[in-house]
């Protein structure tokens, strides 16, 4: 089961007394357990690298593209001061040449920098700084971004100041005889010796450690979300553990007390090497090189897309909660880092293909390039002026962009796949088809469904989609309009069967792509990606105490009851204990259910809290019987039961619309307490079952529905509403009261 702070990876049912120690456990560890969350808005489910754009530009982008269309976050290029390089003439790499920590590059000032981070994250797009720490510059004297000078054929850094003695080839650690790696086969090598002659630093000295940490705590306090960590198969794993578990948490100006900075450390592994990615999975997230080399060998036609039902782990990759995944990224589209079968924007169709993929199926978290056009030039940098300043991004009248950046994250199915893999997030992989070779077709739950078309005949098949009866909007051919439920492009029918006919043609979009919020001609069809404010409370979300009904659909038997327990997940929130009387994360109730039904007024006096933790200390037994949390009722929408909720505590309720079996809890709650009147709920089926299992709650339906705050593999409902859930399953609606 998914305890509110979970141990990464594993899901285990457990007892109630067992479930209170690992609780325990859990609390402890929990501030180390952050640094594989996203940390996105309504969790949002992938980021887009604005390679090399100016801090102006995606500040702006930000707020007119980004945020309306569910971008989680954005990886930037690395802040720190760099060197300038004219022979090449300003390529792309000399960002990754640092020369101090300060906080002016190619793309802006400081100010300019902060100033981007707060208008980012005020519409609810999270910043993800490309954080170089492996080494400094190479070359020999000069001066940065900023100004510092800087001696790299002394290992002078004075700008940090690094000295020769905070460096790996001076302190005598490289064993090779030029300084530079010379095997991939000697670890020691790879780790402790520089890399293309760039200075390696001695990260397990406590110094260069404090002056790491230093630089990448101002960012966090100046509002990142997270980090993508250069070159980090050149460094120890255990010297980078001890960096990351000094990082401050993130600033609480815009993410949840306690939360920490997502880290995705860069490690090259095809195989075939010492060293691999696994090595590095216990300090955050990993960039799964070998994702875009598979899907690029199925684009092109050296493996099969039906192959791919089972694509992830089970093909020797990273486990889904450790994988950061990316079709193309700034190194392998120009055949550096790990280059090969990659497929890149100079492909078009194939990239719509392989991005459209990556973006429906449910493995690791999801990053989109954008790019500027380098003509082959595997050297050259962004748009510039003859003085070597960057030119800001020109947008034109259609939405795409010019003077030479290609902007594929503005491309219209890769945009509207972004909203998809919002829709379907925490949904399973469902309905897969596939014809042998290169078509194939799978669903995401009841939420979503794609079919995709590599071969060189049309896809012209009936499938099963388990969606909802309707017309759909094809994403990939057209958008929709959620104001007026419309589609700008062809729609696809499903029927009351939950089956659709699908002709996908071999052109320059051959993939159709539906899912539940684009629903044609259906007002109760909501944007799926609304823009949405930094740790919201959304405007009409109800204040202090307010009356919160759940229900559950669980059919028992005799001798069988429901609880719940919930609250906040302590990863989200500082001061959460295991005692529901001091616990942040337990949240205040006053039962409002009475009557004459002796059990559960019992079970439900001393129960003042919606919590974690179980039978509170001073919750009332009943024969003996200790409750297993907060308790329910049964109820019926059949008036004629011999029993009612207000008279009897159980029975007909007017509130149940449904039938038998929905068991309610009818509570008034402190929404204050809550994130946004967003909190977690599990059941726990006592002489029977025990807990649910866990489950991958969407979008849900009705009038009250909105996007929760964080991934979770328990039931969110909202303080102040009606919720109703089913026992095991991922379904769920909110009214009003």
């Amino acid at each position: 089961m998914a305890l509110p702070v979970g141990i990464r990876g594993i899901c285990i049912p457990v007892p109630f007394l067992e479930m209170r120690t690992l609780c325990l456990l859990v609390i402890l560890i929990g501030s180390a357990l952050g640094q594989w969350d996203a940390n996105t808005a309504y969790d949002r489910q992938a980021m887009v690298h604005l390679f090399e754009w100016k801090w102006t530009d995606i500040a702006d982008e930000c707020e007119r593209y980004l945020a309306p269309n569910g971008f989680g976050g954005v990886q930037i290029s690395p802040p720190s001061e760099h060197r300038e390089v004219w022979s090449p003439w300003r390529p792309w790499w000399e960002r990754y040449q640092p020369v101090s920590y300060k906080l002016t590059s190619r793309s802006g000032t400081e100010s300019e920098l902060r100033d981007m981070v707060m208008r980012c994250n005020n519409v609810g797009v999270r910043i993800y700084v490309d954080a170089v720490i492996n080494h400094m510059g190479s070359g020999d004297t000069g001066y940065g971004t900023a100004g510092s000078y800087y001696d790299a054929s002394a290992f002078s850094f004075p700008g940090v100041p690094f000295a020769s003695w905070d460096f790996n080839v001076a302190n005598g650690k490289c064993n090779s005889n030029s300084g530079d790696i010379e095997s991939y086969q000697d670890v020691n090598q790879v780790r402790n010796c520089n890399l293309v002659s760039l200075r390696d630093l001695d990260t397990s000295k406590s110094y260069v450690r404090s002056k790491i940490v230093e630089f990448m705590n101002t960012l966090i306090d100046i509002g990142v979300a997270g980090f993508r960590v250069d070159a980090c198969k050149h460094m120890w794993p255990g010297d980078l553990g001890a960096m990351f578990g000094s990082l401050n948490n993130l600033n609480t100006a815009y993410f949840p007390a306690g939360s920490r900075a997502l880290i995705f450390q860069e490690v090259i592994d095809q195989g075939g090497e010492p060293i691999t990615a696994g090595e590095y999975t216990p300090y955050g997230r990993v960039t799964e090189f070998k994702y875009g080399l598979r899907v690029g060998e199925a684009m092109n036609g050296a493996n099969k897309l039906s192959y791919f039902s089972n694509f992830g782990e089970a093909w020797g990759m990273l486990a889904d909660g450790s994988a950061l995944v990316f079709v193309d990224n700034h190194d392998n589209q120009r055949g550096h880092g790990g280059g090969g079968s990659i497929i890149t924007h100079e492909s078009p169709r194939l990239y719509k293909m392989a991005n459209a993929f990556m973006l429906a199926f449910p493995y690791g978290f999801a990053r989109v390039m954008s790019s500027f056009d380098f003509n082959h030039d595997t050297d050259a940098g962004p748009p510039a002026d003859g003085n070597g300043n960057t030119q800001s991004v020109t947008i034109n009248a259609d939405g795409t962009c010019g003077g030479g950046w290609v902007c594929e994250h503005r491309w219209r199915q890769i945009k509207n796949m972004i909203g998809f893999r919002n829709v379907a997030a925490g949904q399973p992989l469902s309905n897969w088809w596939s014809n042998g070779n290169q078509q194939i077709a799978f669903g995401r739950g009841d939420k979503a469904f794609i079919a995709i078309n590599n071969d060189g005949y049309t896809l012209s098949e009936t499938l099963y989609t388990g969606m909802p009866s309707g017309e759909y909007c094809n994403l990939i051919l057209g958008d929709f309009d959620s104001s007026s439920s419309s589609c700008s492009g062809p729609t696809i029918h499903v029927d009351g069967s939950g089956n659709a006919y699908f002709n996908v043609d071999t052109g320059d979009d051959p993939v159709a792509a539906i899912h539940v919020s684009a629903k044609v001609g259906d007002s109760s069809s909501s944007p799926s990606n609304p823009v949405n404010p930094v740790n919201p409370v959304d405007p009409g979300s109800p204040v202090g105490y307010q009356r919160t009904v759940i229900f559950i659909k669980k059919q028992t038997i005799y001798g069988q009851d429901l609880f719940i327990r919930g609250g906040i997940d302590h990863n989200k929130r500082s001061g959460c204990t295991s005692n529901a009387d001091t616990s942040a994360c337990a949240l205040p109730i006053s039962h409002n259910i009475g009557g004459t039904n002796g059990q559960f007024n019992a079970w439900s006096s001393g129960d003042d809290f919606l919590d974690w933790y179980g039978a509170e200390g001073d919750q009332s037994t009943y024969q003996g019987s200790t409750p297993d949390g907060t308790p329910l009722v049964w109820t019926t929408n059949n008036p004629s039961n011999g029993a009612n909720v207000q008279a009897n505590g159980y029975g007909y309720t007017p509130l149940n619309k449904w039938g038998d079996h929905y068991w309610m809890v009818d509570v008034d709650m402190d929404c204050d307490q809550t994130e946004g009147s967003w909190f977690e709920v599990k059941a726990y089926l006592k002489n029977g079952a025990g807990w649910e299992g866990d489950i991958g709650q969407g979008s849900c339906s009705g009038s009250s529905s909105g996007s929760k705050p964080y991934s979770s593999n328990n039931h969110f409902a909202r303080c102040g509403y009606l919720n109703v859930f089913e026992f095991g399953s991922s379904s769920c609606t909110m009214e009003s009261l």
